[in-house]
Formats: structure tokens, C-alpha cells, sequence
């Protein structure tokens, strides 16, 4: 079974959640996905969600000198983006609930 648009939606409400927490960079929410467990991940599958986000207004970027080199590109998120991850949060919830009965028997 192909799972990546599964995984893309999920991606993406776990990267807005990183963000929502504080302002951060690519490398770091790279290195937080990895601490739970999304190893696998690189610059090729992170960027294209963070330029989503940005276009859809759910994130801000700025630019600004790292303290350890080059500029980098600080991401943030927006009033509409805390409240399309609170979106995300019910909508995730439900559906895995239901999928959750579904797949491993539970009654309803």
C-alpha cells in the first residue's frame, strides 16, 4: 500500500505543531521529527511542506543571520495556523478513532 499521502497530511500537522511551539528553522524541525521517530525524513520532503504552509498563510519566514554561519530562514506561525493545527488536532483525533475501530474491532 502506498502511504504517502497519508503521511503528508500527517506531516504536515506535525510540522505546524513543531513551529506553533516557537520560532524555529529547517534543521531543527528535521531534528525534532527525527526524535519521534520520522528518521527517515530530509530537506526534499521538509521544504516543500514548509513553502505549503507559507502559502497558505498558516506560517510566517523571515531572515536573519545564524549565530553559527549563513542567513537562515526562521519560521513562525501565524494566528490562522495555530488555528488550522487546532483543526488538524479534531480532525486527527476522530478519524484515528474510527480507523482505530475499524481495524482492530472495537465495538462502537
Amino acid at each position: 500500500m502506498e502511504d504517502t499521502q497519508l503521511m503528508k497530511g500527517i506531516l504536515e500537522g506535525c510540522v505546524l505543531s513543531i513551529i506553533s511551539k516557537g520560532e524555529t528553522y529547517g534543521y531543527e524541525i528535521l531534528t525534532e521529527l527525527e526524535k519521534y521517530g520520522f528518521e527517515e525524513l530530509g530537506e526534499g520532503t521538509l521544504y516543500p511542506i514548509l513553502t505549503r504552509l507559507d502559502k497558505n498563510g498558516y506560517i510566517s519566514c523571515r531572515r536573519a543571520k545564524s549565530p553559527l554561519g549563513p542567513v537562515r530562514k526562521y519560521y513562525s506561525a501565524t494566528e490562522e495556523g495555530k488555528e488550522r493545527l487546532r483543526l488538524f488536532i479534531e480532525s486527527y483525533r476522530k478519524v484515528t478513532k474510527c480507523a482505530e475501530n475499524i481495524l482492530f474491532g472495537e465495538d462502537v
